[in-house]
């Protein structure tokens, strides 16, 4: 259901008509589909491609956020999670993976 949501909104938002946001949004519901599954690279590549059509959707960038972090890829994921956290700054969950990822490259630094 969240995802239906968000896929409702994000064409509200950005246009129905215009077929990035169309594509951008199945890129999503893949993407995502594909990390809920262990999918890493398949979620990876998806929600990279959904990004590069709406850079402007926080969700989108949490998302990948969580993909680079399950490819191990922390750097990448640290910085979706800012450029969501920038884009929404009411965006709970990626205000709460935002501080695990800085709590786990500070904890990676000390080492």
């Amino acid at each position: 259901m969240r995802r239906t949501l968000f896929t409702a909104l994000l064409l509200t938002l950005l246009g129905a008509s215009a077929c990035a946001p169309v594509q951008a949004s199945r890129l999503y519901v893949r993407g995502t589909e594909a990390l809920d599954r262990g999918d890493v690279t398949r979620a990876v590549d998806d929600l990279e491609q959904a990004a590069a059509l709406v850079p402007e959707a926080s969700e989108v960038q949490n998302h990948l956020g969580l993909a680079y972090g399950a490819a191990g890829r922390d750097q990448e994921a640290l910085a979706a999670f800012e450029r969501a956290v920038a884009l929404d700054c009411d965006n709970q969950a990626a205000q709460q993976n935002l501080r695990a990822a800085e709590r786990r490259a500070s904890g990676a630094s000390s080492r």
